[in-house]
């Protein structure tokens, strides 16, 4: 009898809580005109207690704004659970070119920044226009708007600061793509093949000649196999791939040009691969000195994000330039957009941080931002600090009134003999390895196909320790605490015996033999030993110099290479290693490099690709940055 009672408990709950916005909430859909014609498709959600006015928060996205019709209404809607249940008027946007909005989508549409005419629109006069008609026709409004997202969405909030209407008060960039070329489908250079079956989430025309559709118009391309590694490396150059972004339907043609497909996105990967004025004209980070500063701003981040961790962190860093402007920065132990989930015991892959991370956040930090600034007061006393930022070796919160924190020296250690991390530079010489363009390294253990690869971040790199084509240098047993916080430098020196190659450094915390496992841990796997990768970064070799210039190496002559890996707050516990490991392939993450210099490996050939033997010299070193 109880164990029946409990039960109808529960499901009486789960019901409660799916019926909540219904329950709370009207609906209303509306087509709101921009300044050049074009309207955008718009989702109003307006609480039903009519008897005080509220703040506008709004979602911009080109996921949709579903579900659509009146009557359907989302399980859940706002930044977060709080923010729901005490009252917002919640907005979602189809952005132009997508879903029911009209006009033509532009992946990471250019910033036009003097604009002469209403022909001249961006996504930052698409969000003033869309404000300027809520504030004067959405009913019981406050006159007060916020903007959040994450991912994609995170962008246009990102865009919204830029030009920013009056009324727009505050904005959080979660996980904000910063620039195509250094976020998700690039990494300094190399083409992340891993993001390979979601060009066409971006690149995939819309039909009847870029009508407005309420379902989805694009797939995913299936390779019928689980095992992505072996898939790409029978499939060979990137040119073999074309066939995929090939769509016969009514309203594409049949005969292309050689070498075009159907698919604009997988075009311009692979018409692009340097950093010309396509990739320059869409970074967003290059205009954030033209953010307003009557718009607070947090940018939200995780340390494990393997999609989006350059965007936000250059977000902050150059709205910051802006001495006038309110901006913090929070960064937690998460995946991508981890924190907008109510798990309980928070994890990335195999790696357990805590309980109830994403819970704090939500009810703590994002709740009290967005009170402060649409309900409040609004000054820059909100009571949250500059940076609330998540050691993850120590696993607790941390607050700083700036990022990176005072008190950082660098702190150098050399590539050593005898796989030595040293404090000290030894004697010069030279540490080989074979790059077999047959066997690349791969980036995880797994056999598995996936969409977006996330729980490498946190994977344990023993299986590459054992790789006589990955080079390892650690410490001995750290006697106290090591903190590391801010930007790391490797600064490697090298040489090949081809004319191409990349690299990749990898920081690694080699955990003590008796560290327990967490629960959730893969079978095969335990936490002894655990080597938790901590930061992690490609370079192209041939961008060493410049992004937008590349360049062979010269045969067997002595190279540097530098490559700045993005921002990490980790301590290395006494009783711990710190490790780097140092390899020239990480399969299929990134596409493989032919390793023989051509002028753009999307159309490299098969007999282009060829075996080499790669050299690190030990006065290379890793420039760290420590917290003392």
């Amino acid at each position: 009898m109880a164990v029946s009672c409990k039960k109808t408990i529960k499901q009486d709950t789960v019901e409660q809580e799916d019926t909540y916005v219904a329950d709370n909430y009207t609906k209303q859909e509306v087509d709101i005109e921009m300044r050049d014609g074009v309207t955008l498709h718009t989702t109003i959600y307006a609480p039903k207690d009519v008897s005080k006015e509220y703040p506008i928060l709004m979602q911009r996205t080109p996921y949709s704004s579903r579900p659509y019709g009146e009557g359907n209404f989302r399980k859940q809607i706002g930044p977060n659970i709080h923010l729901m249940k005490e009252g917002n008027i919640i907005v979602y946007q189809d952005v132009r070119g997508r879903w029911l909005s009209e006009g033509h989508y532009e992946n990471m549409r250019a910033y036009i920044p003097n604009k002469t005419s209403n022909e001249h629109v961006d996504e930052s006069s698409d969000t003033y226009d869309t404000i300027e008609w809520l504030v004067n026709n959405v009913e019981n409004n406050n006159g007060k708007v916020g903007v959040w997202g994450i991912s994609y969405p995170g962008y246009y909030a990102t865009y919204a600061t830029i030009d920013a209407h009056p009324a727009l008060k505050a904005s959080s960039p979660q996980a904000c793509i910063g620039d195509f070329f250094f976020d998700d489908f690039h990494h300094n250079g190399a083409y992340l093949l891993s993001y390979f079956r979601v060009t066409s989430l971006f690149g995939t025309p819309r039909p009847n000649n870029d009508q407005p559709i309420d379902t989805a118009w694009y797939s995913f391309p299936d390779i019928q196999t689980e095992d992505q590694y072996q898939f790409f490396l029978d499939a060979g150059p990137l040119k073999n791939l074309n066939s995929f972004f090939e769509y016969e339907t009514v309203d594409t043609p049949t005969m292309r040009p050689e070498g075009v497909t159907d698919d604009y996105f997988w075009n311009e990967l692979k018409e692009h691969p340097n950093y010309d004025e396509l990739w320059q004209s869409r970074g967003l980070i290059q205009h954030l000195d033209k953010s307003k500063s009557h718009v607070a701003t947090m940018i939200v981040g995780g340390w494990f994000d393997a999609e989006d961790l350059y965007g936000p962190l250059e977000t902050y860093k150059n709205i910051e330039k802006n001495k006038e402007s309110y901006n913090t920065m929070v960064f937690g132990p998460w995946d991508h957009g981890r924190w907008a989930r109510r798990n309980g015991r928070s994890l990335v892959g195999n790696y357990y941080f805590g309980d109830s991370i994403s819970e704090f956040y939500q009810e703590k930090i994002e709740t009290k931002f967005f009170n402060h600034f649409l309900k409040g007061d609004g000054d820059k006393n909100s009571g949250l600090p500059e940076a609330y930022v998540f050691d993850s070796g120590r696993k607790e919160w941390k607050e700083y009134d700036s990022w990176p924190p005072k008190g950082l020296e660098k702190q150098a250690m050399f590539l050593s003999e005898n796989q030595e991390l040293t404090s000290e530079q030894n004697d010069v010489s030279g540490i080989k390895f074979i790059s077999d363009v047959k066997k690349p390294v791969p980036y995880s253990e797994d056999i598995k196909s996936v969409l977006t690869p996330r729980k490498y971040m946190t994977d344990d790199q023993r299986f590459a320790a054992r790789r006589s084509d990955v080079l390892v240098f650690e410490t001995d047993v750290m006697e106290e605490d090591l903190t590391l916080a801010g930007d790391i430098l490797a600064k490697l020196k090298v040489a090949t015996t081809g004319t191409a190659s990349d690299w990749i450094v990898k920081i690694i915390d080699v955990h003590p033999a008796n560290t327990e496992t967490n629960e959730e841990m893969q079978d095969h796997l335990k936490m002894s030993n655990y080597h938790l990768m901590i930061r992690s970064e490609v370079l192209r070799g041939r961008f060493r110099n410049s992004f937008s210039n590349p360049e062979p190496f010269t045969p067997n002559k002595k190279t540097d290479v530098t490559i700045k890996l993005q921002d990490v707050f980790h301590t290395i516990k006494k009783g711990h290693k710190l490790q780097v490991q140092v390899q020239s392939t990480w399969f299929p993450l990134i596409d493989l490099n032919p390793q023989t210099y051509v002028e753009n490996i999307f159309k490299a050939d098969e007999t282009d690709f060829k075996t080499q033997t790669h050299t690190v010299f030990t006065d290379s070193s890793i420039e760290f940055s420590v917290l003392k």
